[in-house]
């Protein structure tokens, strides 16, 4: 069997630390979608796709046309793709975030979802990885947006592992707390805490681990809420 990889958000500061790793994996071919894709890495078996806003169903469509099924191909997507914006209690909540918050966070994992179960289903199989967020496992104040965004992309992963049983699909999501990347040490300089963040590329080859065990390992939300040195 042929295996396809496909990353969205391969531009982003987790998007860069995971398709570090993953394009050292034995991937036969490799598709990486951003806004930007100008300065991600080239190769033969790389190919490098804009997209527009993930959240409008057609951009969704566009970008995964890209990908052709085949039977003798085992199809795996991570996607990075989301944001964060809260400090507000519920009371002060603005609409505008909350629209914002379930546009990038679930709206654009339910397309990516939606189409690339299309695709599974008239290949060999596949396995999808989502981005979900410790806040929507246990919910913080002042994160209500957020946190019922990232709850319902959960949900969503569950729904699709019962459902993929039916053509060979796993979904699985990962919810860090917080990642060591370089926005987050400007956001909280207190260098202290960093060794207790979870890396990027520590992500990636977890990842990595679930697709290579992608048949039987689905409809799990690995919490990563902090490392310790080893």
């Amino acid at each position: 069997m042929k295996k396809e990889l496909i990353i969205f958000g391969a531009n982003g500061a987790l998007g860069k630390g995971i398709s570090e790793v993953l394009l050292k994996k034995d991937y036969d071919e490799i598709f990486l979608f951003d806004f930007n894709v100008d300065d991600l890495p080239s190769s033969d078996k790389i190919k490098k796709i804009e997209t527009g806003d993930l959240a409008v169903e057609e951009n969704v469509i566009k970008a995964i046309s890209n990908i052709h099924p085949s039977k003798d191909k085992i199809i795996f997507l991570s996607s990075t793709v989301g944001g964060y914006s809260g400090g507000n209690y519920i009371w002060n909540a603005d609409i505008a975030e909350l629209d914002k918050m379930i546009n990038i966070n679930f709206k654009s994992a339910f397309f990516i979802t939606k189409h690339f179960a299309k695709i599974v289903k008239n290949s060999g199989g596949g396995s999808i990885c989502m981005t979900a967020a410790y806040s929507g496992v246990a919910p913080e104040p002042k994160k209500a947006a957020y946190s019922s965004a990232k709850a319902a992309l959960i949900q969503l992963i569950k729904t699709t592992a019962l459902e993929g049983k039916e053509i060979n699909l796993s979904a699985n999501a990962i919810a860090p707390y917080i990642i060591d990347t370089p926005a987050n040490r400007e956001w909280m300089k207190d260098t202290s805490v960093y060794e207790n963040w979870v890396k990027p590329a520590e992500i990636g080859e977890l990842i990595h681990s679930i697709f290579c065990h992608f048949n039987f390992i689905t409809g799990n939300v690995i919490n990563l809420t902090h490392r310790f040195k080893i």
